[in-house]
């Protein structure tokens, strides 16, 4: 599935660009369908295809999206998901750093509430989710504590928040 995703490193939210309703458009169009063509774009919201396609380019270019294939992780051989909860003394951005260095964490959150920090890990299987939880994220200094919420089926994920 090819689909418009949320840009991984959007921490920043101190110069936010502002994107005007065209450019909304045509993020719209994207999430549809992440190949449509720039002419099929410009089409449907009353632009040229090199306007669509220089508009494509500063979006990516401020990092307001990525254009990226979204796969099913069962369908490429990764059969385990997780939410991991984890509590943190001191301060959070060694820890969070070093969360997003690992290949298997796709998520890193900087949280209020019960958890300092929420990460989406994806494993092979059962035995690669323990083996990163006790061996690699556990292990971390500063880490405290750890919950683990393992995927048992995964009903909806959608990245068409970005224009509602």
């Amino acid at each position: 599935m090819n689909d418009v995703a949320p840009p991984r490193n959007s921490h920043d939210r101190t110069s936010t660009p502002s994107i005007d309703s065209v450019s909304l458009a045509i993020i719209e169009q994207l999430q549809e369908d992440g190949r449509r063509p720039y002419a099929a774009i410009g089409k449907a919201v009353g632009l040229s295809e090199a306007a669509v396609r220089q508009r494509v380019q500063k979006l990516l270019d401020q990092g307001v999206m990525q254009i990226v294939a979204v796969t099913d992780p069962l369908t490429v051989g990764f059969r385990r998901q997780a939410m991991v909860g984890i509590n943190v003394e001191g301060d959070l951005d060694p820890v969070a750093d070093a969360l997003t260095a690992m290949e298997e964490v796709e998520y890193v959150v900087m949280t209020a509430g019960s958890f300092d920090l929420l990460i989406e890990i994806v494993c092979e299987d059962d035995d690669h989710l323990l083996e990163m939880i006790n061996k690699h994220i556990r292990t971390l200094p500063g880490v405290r504590t750890t919950e683990s919420f393992v995927y048992l089926k995964l009903r909806k994920q959608t990245y068409t928040w970005g224009t509602r």
